[in-house]
């Protein structure tokens, strides 16, 4: 028996500062954070999300996960922001603030962007990080389980196996994949043959589309 996925592709929440933001605000003239502070709920503590080269934590961020260290090069292009999402709130943020300021939108989950999709832009971009995006929700009833971007494969298949020895997902070998971007390209796996690919899986998402809005799958077929 194989185990669908409900793969939640971003899936967060968000919370603010107004007395730190206001001093960044005032001390840089930051346009993009003070248009992430209006979308996101009151709560946001902005300077856990978003991210720019003139804080301190910015360069271990963007290193964190990153796996091809020719993106890590003082030649490539950098991010203007980065912004580590915990909520759904925060993506919608990001989308709309970075269409907004002409930014163009880079995703990274578990760092295998050997191309450097995630990294490269010929314009000004932002990376949205899904570090914290990766609780993986398992329902024997329904052999389903949601997973949010972020999470790993290993991390997807070691809750499966906390749960059941009897389910599995078709999906790949390397433990250390994202599963965000492991499904967006298809996903192959050693189970293919039987079950298909891991994005053959997919019963259900939840989604942040271009204008800010989040819309689930089924809502859409």
């Amino acid at each position: 028996m194989e185990l669908h996925v409900l793969f939640a592709l971003f899936s967060l929440l968000f919370s603010v500062s107004s007395a730190n933001l206001a001093s960044l605000l005032n001390s840089n003239g930051l346009a993009f954070f003070n248009c992430f502070a209006n979308h996101s709920p009151a709560s946001t503590t902005i300077s856990s999300v978003v991210y720019a080269p003139f804080i301190s934590s910015y360069d271990s961020i963007f290193q964190n996960t990153i796996q091809n260290l020719r993106f890590n090069s003082s030649m490539t292009q950098k991010p203007q922001y980065i912004i580590v999402p915990q909520r759904p709130a925060h993506v919608q943020a990001a989308i709309i603030c970075s269409k907004n300021h002409s930014l163009q939108v880079r995703i990274r989950s578990g760092g295998h962007d050997y191309e450097g999709l995630s990294y490269k832009s010929k314009t000004p971009f932002v990376l949205i990080d899904l570090v914290k995006l990766r609780k993986v929700k398992v329902s024997l009833r329904k052999a389903t389980a949601w997973v949010q971007a972020g999470a790993t494969l290993g991390e997807l298949y070691y809750q499966i196996a906390k749960e059941t020895s009897t389910l599995g997902f078709p999906a790949g070998t390397c433990p250390t994949i994202g599963v965000g971007g492991h499904i967006s390209g298809g996903g192959q796996g050693s189970l293919m043959r039987k079950y298909g690919l891991a994005a053959d899986n997919v019963v259900d998402a939840i989604l942040v589309k271009a204008d800010g809005q989040i819309v689930n799958r089924a809502t859409m077929d």
